[in-house]
């Protein structure tokens, strides 16, 4: 007799549009948000290539941007995500609801992009002072260069303190960080929430982005980006025999969970209903998903079990699918291991090929345009898949969105480095 969750609003701010609305119609058109990095010059490094989100200014959306002005891009991203949502769920505005019962739920990435800038700034005032030798010397400096505003805008949980400050939220509070899966992460945990009652409503997902050096450096360290630097449009090709790693990408996604009966009550529109969850840890490598993918099997089949579905019930797969060698080989056998020989029958995309990979926020993103995907009758595709790999054998959508009538539950994953793995269904309502 658990309470049952369900979806009424949503918001996204992705390398492809400014909406959800946006993103997904670029999405179904085949469009690439991947291009050369402008935030900062790449031309050194062995990846030059990004998918940012061009012509996003908060000041377009909110009276009082000036009051985030020392705020990372995530939480930029987050502010203008969320506001999207609540409007969109008739909630911007939350006379009538009981503010200690609406919680946030974040997967948000590591702070302000220009605390990196500002370490490199103190590294070269201390070299060019001849401070390392003398740690008064040196902290009197970084001192000199710290803005303490700052240093709280560099916290993880600082984004999901802001969302609840701007939109009165008092309910729980909740940021985590699991790499790649952190957003579908947060949307699970936060269902757990509502329907064990300890809240009625959450705004639920993630915001993100790591273009910048050290970004780029250590996903270069790890081999895991493309250096396809030649062609960006064509350099995020998951499952494709060709590929070469992922595209970093930035933004944010949001969602509006809800209890079932408060959504009712209040005659809210509801997208879908948040049936299943399942999470687990590889408990294999940091870097490397297991090969027969076994913890992204349980995630898979524990959210089956908790949606109370079978797999013929599974209308569509958003992938994973980062562009990465061993992730898209890794993937696959995943969902046969899931889904046995019907594994053949069920459409597999991934939207990274359009969007990038936006890290804490891609798990959010992705669910909402599987939502999307369902409710309007077509799936979008995956793009640059030119050569099959052996390995790869699924229907992958490629190349061109594919009109699917009569979808009633769709799955997304989300697998994060470390072993973490999140899979999360959607039903229609």
């Amino acid at each position: 007799m658990r309470r049952r969750v369900v979806i009424t609003g949503i918001g996204s701010i992705t390398p492809l549009g400014h909406s959800p609305e946006a993103t997904f119609e670029a999405a179904l058109r085949g469009e690439c948000g991947v291009d050369y990095t402008t935030r900062f010059d790449a031309r050194a490094f062995p990846t030059q290539i990004s998918a940012e989100v061009k012509g996003f200014r908060l000041d377009d959306w909110l009276p009082n941007a000036a009051e985030y002005v020392k705020a990372g891009e995530n939480t930029k991203f987050a502010l203008v995500a969320a506001q999207q949502a609540l409007r969109d769920a008739g909630l911007l505005q939350t006379a009538g609801v009981d503010r200690t019962r609406f919680g946030v739920y974040l997967g948000s990435g590591e702070g302000a992009e220009d605390f990196y800038s500002l370490i490199d700034s103190i590294g070269r005032a201390a070299d060019a002072n001849g401070f390392r030798a003398d740690a008064g010397q040196f902290c009197r400096a970084a001192k000199d260069l710290f803005d303490p505003r700052r240093e709280a805008e560099f916290e993880m949980h600082t984004t999901a303190g802001h969302l609840a400050e701007e939109f009165e939220l008092l309910g729980p509070n909740f940021t985590c960080l699991t790499a790649c899966a952190a957003s579908a992460q947060a949307i699970g945990e936060a269902t757990e929430f509502i329907r064990h009652d300890d809240a009625d409503l959450i705004l639920a997902g993630g915001a993100h982005s790591m273009i910048h050096p050290l970004g780029v450096t250590g996903f270069n360290r790890l081999t895991a980006l493309s250096t396809r630097n030649a062609e960006p449009k064509r350099a995020s090709r998951p499952f494709d025999l060709d590929r070469d790693g992922f595209v970093l990408g930035e933004g944010a996604g949001m969602v509006i969970l809800e209890e079932l009966e408060h959504a009712k009550k209040r005659g809210a529109r509801i997208y879908a209903e948040l049936t299943g969850y399942g999470t687990t840890g590889d408990a294999y490598r940091m870097t490397d998903p297991h090969p027969e993918g076994r913890g992204a099997v349980k995630a898979m089949r524990d959210a089956l079990k908790d949606a109370r579905l079978a797999p013929d019930d599974i209308g569509y797969i958003n992938a994973h699918g980062t562009s990465t060698a061993a992730n898209d080989e890794c993937e696959t056998a995943a969902i046969k291991g899931a889904f046995g020989e019907k594994a053949y029958k069920i459409p597999v995309s991934s939207s990274k090929s359009m969007l990038g990979h936006l890290i804490a926020a891609g798990g959010a993103v992705e669910l909402i345009l599987s939502i999307q995907a369902m409710l309007r009758g077509v799936l979008p595709p995956t793009i640059n898949y030119e050569t099959p790999d052996p390995k790869c054998d699924l229907d992958y959508v490629p190349n061109v969105a594919r009109e699917k009538a009569g979808i009633r539950n769709v799955l997304s994953n989300s697998f994060g480095f470390g072993g973490q793995n999140i899979t999360l269904i959607a039903s229609r309502f």
